[in-house]
């Protein structure tokens, strides 16, 4: 345990200056081994972090180029860090260790042709291994250790998929053997693959939709296990076990459009759209083994893009497009979808990224604008600000990871990692 030492004041009358020394507690090692973590929900299990930063923000302790293009997000396993770019037009998968060095790179696939063609999805790191899709559908498995090449399964190919509008962007889901994927095939609109062989275990071909942009979650409730996902006009819920379509949504929005992962909240399922169509609260229903949905709610004044929604303490906080005209950071009541306040703060000029760590939000701005805020339904509370340095190309929209007292921010070809821990007081 570390010891440090804060003044606390001068005593009244006689200005004397008296030390305390009070212990600050270490900050637990964990992992965060997917795409917003091991629950899917983007709240970090750290604790003993910075409650105010100094002016300029978190200390930097450092920064890795090299990486590639792109928006892929890290993940975290045992000290190593896993992300993915696009370089020359092929993707790579990069590991480093604690101290940003490169450890391993390993080359997947060409990208997606159209626009948005870089890396997207955050890898997924389950027994020792790494999952990745390309923005091109090529899903591989990698040594996590080594960056060696186990199986490569080109899911637009194999389940005769159609590729979105703007690519795949999907992060996967590793559930006990399965690896889900989205290949939005008439023939497997969901499939799950092998996570030693790559070998397809099941597909879901009970809806003819296309998939879209959301990343999957794992819900477990009621005894059921489903994976959730919204696609170009359904949200769903699959079986995990056999992958037979449980229930479907419609969840509409322009240009197919949908990119925010689902929220799981005890039997509640919390999902947003942009362009307008807003955030809407779902009640599930499971009974004999199948299960269905029952709209509770919906509110069009949090209609969030890509940057993701995350609900406090029964309240439901992110950045609200606005119909892509009105852009606000936006806190709804989670039981009733009242919005209880709306502000253009930190709304970016396109988007916002919202994460949760001990007790505070961490938001940025698709301008490298990073705030601590501190969670209220009353109003939007920054405690401090700084911004990201220049040199990232692009809109900063990659997801923020709090993960063992550090903050790492992807932007562009760069990874930067600042001290969040709690320090000296005063």
């Amino acid at each position: 345990m570390s010891w440090r030492c804060a003044v606390i004041a001068a005593v009244a009358g006689v200005g004397v200056s008296f030390a305390v020394v009070v212990a600050e507690a270490p900050v637990k090692s964990h992992n965060w081994p997917e795409f917003h973590g091991p629950r899917r929900d983007n709240k970090s299990p750290d604790a003993n972090l910075a409650k105010r930063w100094p002016d300029g923000g978190p200390k930097l302790l450092w920064k890795a180029g090299g990486l590639g293009e792109g928006w892929a997000g890290a993940s975290i396993v045992s000290g190593r860090i896993y992300t993915a770019g696009a370089i020359d037009r092929k993707t790579v998968v990069t590991a480093l260790d604690s101290n940003g060095k490169r450890v391993w790179r390993a080359t997947t696939a060409s990208v997606f042709k159209g626009r948005f063609p870089d890396a997207r999805a955050t890898p997924t790191i389950s027994g020792g291994r790494l999952y990745h899709i390309n923005s091109a559908g090529y899903a591989v498995c990698l040594d996590a250790k080594t960056g060696d090449r186990i199986w490569a399964v080109d899911t637009i190919k194999r389940f005769d998929g159609r590729l979105s509008r703007w690519g795949v962007s999907e992060s996967l889901l590793v559930a006990g053997q399965r690896v889900i994927c989205t290949p939005g095939g008439q023939n497997a609109l969901l499939a799950a693959l092998d996570k030693d062989t790559g070998k397809t275990l099941w597909t879901c071909d009970d809806l003819d939709d296309q998939a879209a942009y959301t990343t999957p979650i794992l819900v477990e409730y009621g005894g059921l296990r489903q994976v959730v996902t919204i696609l170009a006009n359904y949200a769903v819920g699959v079986s995990l076990d056999t992958g037979k379509l449980l229930w479907k949504y419609s969840h509409k929005v322009p240009y197919e459009a949908n990119c925010v992962t689902p929220v799981h909240v005890d039997g509640k399922l919390v999902l947003s759209g942009t362009w307008g169509r807003g955030t809407t609260c779902l009640e599930l229903n499971v009974k004999g083994g199948g299960c269905s949905v029952k709209e509770i709610w919906r509110a069009k004044a949090l209609d969030n893009e890509h940057g993701g929604i995350i609900v406090v303490d029964g309240y439901i906080y992110g950045q609200a497009d606005g119909n892509h005209k009105n852009r606000r950071m936006v806190c709804l009541d989670l039981k009733t979808g009242k919005t209880m306040w709306s502000t253009p703060d930190l709304a970016g000029k396109r988007t916002s990224t919202i994460s949760l760590a001990d007790g505070m939000f961490y938001v940025m701005t698709d301008q490298g604008e990073v705030a601590l805020v501190r969670p209220s339904p009353k109003r939007l509370e920054v405690i401090s600000r700084f911004s990201l340095p220049k040199g990232g190309k692009g809109a900063a929209w990659a997801h923020m990871v709090i993960c063992n007292g550090r903050l790492h921010i992807r932007h562009g070809e760069f990874l930067y990692v600042y001290d969040v821990k709690a320090g000296d007081l005063g």
